[in-house]
């Protein structure tokens, strides 16, 4: 009787009832999958309702493009769960790189969708063949941009010459790459066409999630914030000749 008395206070101090708890089970099993999933739902949908709202100055939607990117890859990398403010946060700095690039892309988008537009009312052979190549140039530019957020999330203090040449051949270096951007482009808003708003929120940030994924297996993150500030170095610390 004494053992047993002894034990059992034993046992309950033990970490196998600490780990057994009702904390595992939130964080475990079943439940913790739908969290998870949940998690790529809400943070993408956030950084795409920042990204809409930057989007209503029309030429600004290429910097708000790049900013959701790097809010997605701090929160992938980092575990920054801010993707709404952290999209906001990061636009005045991509704008300031990025808004000569934003006006030459929304005039020729603005441009090849006029083009569309009155070639798709002319009859004839002519007019067929300046369509398609209208509406190819369209599936050029679209991988191209999300590729461009892309490397400007994965190097945030680089210049738009850099992340246009990497976006370049991130994009089509690789064709895998560049058709994965444009697959996902296309059908991401068709699959979350059920969910209300889905195709608003999620058509755009999880392409980017995508890329960003797909930039980690080709090559490490050009920028990470540290986690922890560098060590200083020592005052006693002297050059040696």
């Amino acid at each position: 009787m004494a053992s047993l008395s002894t034990a059992s206070p034993a046992t309950g101090r033990g970490p196998a009832t600490r780990r057994g708890g009702p904390a595992t089970a939130t964080h475990g099993g079943w439940e913790g999958t739908a969290l998870r999933v949940l998690e790529f739902v809400a943070y993408p949908a956030l950084a795409g309702c920042a990204l809409l709202l930057l989007c209503l100055g029309v030429v600004t939607w290429l910097p708000a493009l790049a900013a959701a990117a790097y809010a997605l890859q701090q929160w992938r990398t980092g575990g920054r769960v801010r993707p709404f403010l952290g999209t906001l946060g990061a636009f005045g700095n991509y704008w300031r790189r990025l808004w000569r690039h934003a006006l030459v892309s929304t005039a020729a988008g603005a441009v090849l969708v006029a083009n569309i537009v009155f070639l798709a009312a002319r009859p004839g052979y002519p007019a067929m063949v300046l369509l398609a190549l209208q509406a190819g140039l369209i599936l050029v530019l679209v991988p191209y941009h999300l590729a461009l957020a892309v490397t400007a999330a994965r190097d945030p203090d680089g210049d738009a010459g850099r992340w246009g040449r990497d976006a370049l051949l991130f994009a089509f270096a690789s064709p895998g790459r560049g058709l994965a951007l444009l697959t996902a482009a296309i059908v991401v808003p068709v699959v979350t066409a059920p969910l209300a708003l889905g195709p608003l929120l999620l058509g755009v940030t999880l392409p980017l999630l995508l890329g960003l994924r797909l930039a980690d297996a080709g090559r490490p993150p050009i920028y990470t914030e540290p986690a922890t500030p560098p060590a200083a170095h020592s005052p006693h610390e002297k050059r040696t000749s």
